[in-house]
């Protein structure tokens, strides 16, 4: 077998990357071999494979719902949003440089298309199956001429397309035939059908109008998928985030101990790698909520400042919004602070950065002995150590190369007091590194706050990428979805006008 499919949305956000990973976890465990892949993947939230290479953390999500290493080919351009207009570009899991997005679209994405093709066809030589997520909509025409992630790949590569709409947004109907209907004839005959998401209530009252989309258009509808809380995967495909939504919904289970645990992560501009505040969120009693104002520090027994694209730019945002002088008066009364990669470096004394902001030497916070200063070659590795008694694994993405002058070493930063700052992304993720860290926090604190003995992330991770599979076996026609991977789009699919403009 040799198949492929890519995944294309009528929307951003409607569903693709989920999708996708339930399709790998539903092949995974058919016994198929399967890799995903996005050929283009905007996001803040990224990921250090083994071989330290920078690739989006929803392609190594769907890696692990795959059952496999996740590698470059993966998630071959990687733009990393800088701004409203420009974003760092990773090619192959290495930075080439900046572009704006006029210069990016204006022709350095169609160069790429080659480099896209050719990951993909190392996959589909290693991999029985490649599952391929599109990003927005395959149907934006100001942009299909340089598209090298929804049909540009869909007709480079031959792959069928199944297209995913979000029906809790409404006018699902409409986005499907509209989303077939702006494509060009050969791009028309690669959309095999639609796959609907989010549905609530009674399948039985959506089926006449399946029956009237096919009528419409010559193309089945391969399954509905009802409404699930908590199914999100690590993704992000611009710069917004929601931050009611950032924090995986997991089972409701009360504190082991007498008290609940509150943390609050300051929402700092170009926020990256978020995810870290999912383990914490994962334990049973601990709070965990996004804020942007200095008052709703004030009940927190923990502050978490996250990674960030903009230190510098992060660091002013907080003293302008008063968050800074919050934070400086919990160090001084001894509350927990936390600071994750540019958190961490935005707590130190002093800034040197002619790379990312150029804006040259800038004061930190002051709250840690650390002087940081901005390299143009990133780091880009998966460090393993130990603290505070036990194992720690962790990966690193930054510019800022950090001299620590003082306090206690901490996951190769350090720690003065209460306040905790390291490189390391993902060091949450290691079970009993969390709990002893909870633990200092909830004395420190003085909440009788207990973490739970039992909570594995990895596990809750797995539990999450199997009921992504169980939505593809049970509410998808998985023999008709395995004859499209293996076989391609049907012949004769007709052509809805107008077509794509001239």
């Amino acid at each position: 077998m040799n198949g492929g499919l890519l995944v294309a949305g009528t929307t951003s956000d409607a569903g693709k990357s989920v999708v996708t990973a339930g399709i790998c976890r539903w092949l995974a465990r058919q016994g198929v071999k399967v890799a995903p892949f996005k050929a283009q993947n905007m996001s803040l939230n990224s990921f250090v494979t083994r071989e330290g290479a920078e690739i989006g953390r929803a392609q190594a999500m769907q890696a692990q719902a795959c059952r496999v290493e996740p590698t470059a080919h993966m998630n071959p351009v990687l733009l990393k949003p800088g701004g409203e207009r420009s974003s760092q570009v990773v090619l192959l899991g290495r930075p080439v440089g900046e572009m704006s997005a006029r210069g990016y679209h204006g022709g350095r994405q169609a160069r790429l298309l080659g480099t896209v093709l050719d990951s993909l066809a190392e996959l589909r030589a290693t991999y029985d199956a490649v599952i391929c997520e599109g990003a927005g909509s395959p149907a934006e025409i100001n942009l299909r001429r340089t598209d090298i992630v929804n049909m540009g790949i869909a007709r480079g590569a031959g792959l069928p397309v199944l297209v995913v709409g979000d029906i809790d947004r409404g006018g699902v109907f409409a986005s499907f035939f509209g989303t077939v209907a702006l494509l060009a004839p050969e791009d028309q005959a690669l959309v095999a059908g639609f796959l609907v998401n989010k549905f609530r209530g009674d399948v039985s009252l959506l089926e006449p109008g399946l029956e009237m989309l096919h009528g419409l258009t010559g193309r089945r509808t391969y399954g509905v998928l009802p409404f699930r809380h908590g199914l999100g995967i690590d993704e992000e495909d611009g710069l917004r985030v929601s931050l009611r939504g950032t924090v995986r919904e997991s089972v409701v289970a009360p504190p082991v101990g007498e008290d609940v645990l509150r943390v609050a992560v300051c929402a700092v501009p170009l926020m990256s790698n978020f995810t870290d505040v999912d383990a914490l969120a994962a334990e049973p009693g601990v709070v965990v909520r996004f804020v942007d104002r200095p008052e709703e520090l004030s009940d927190a027994d923990l502050v978490v400042v996250p990674g960030t694209r903009g230190t510098v730019r992060a660091l002013e945002w907080l003293r302008e919004r008063g968050l800074a002088d919050a934070i400086v008066r919990r160090v001084a009364e001894e509350r927990p602070v936390l600071g994750i990669c540019g958190g961490f470096q935005l707590l130190g004394e002093h800034i040197e950065d002619e790379v990312e902001s150029r804006a040259g030497h800038v004061d930190g916070l002051g709250l840690l002995p650390v002087r940081v200063r901005f390299a143009r070659e990133k780091t880009l590795t998966r460090p393993v150590g130990e603290a505070l008694g036990e194992r720690v694994e962790g990966y690193e993405i930054h510019h800022g190369v950090a001299e620590v002058a003082g306090g206690d070493p901490f996951l190769d930063g350090c720690r003065v007091g209460q306040t905790w700052g390291t490189h390391w992304h993902g060091s949450l993720e290691s079970d009993g590194f969390r709990r002893a860290f909870l633990r200092e926090v909830a004395a420190a604190a003085g909440r009788r706050f207990v973490p739970a003995p039992d909570t594995s992330f990895a596990a809750l991770r797995e539990e999450q990428l199997d009921r992504l599979g169980d939505l593809i076996e049970h509410h998808a026609d998985t023999d008709a979805l395995w004859r499209l991977i293996e076989s391609g789009a049907p012949q004769g699919l007709p052509f809805i006008p107008p077509g794509a403009p001239a």
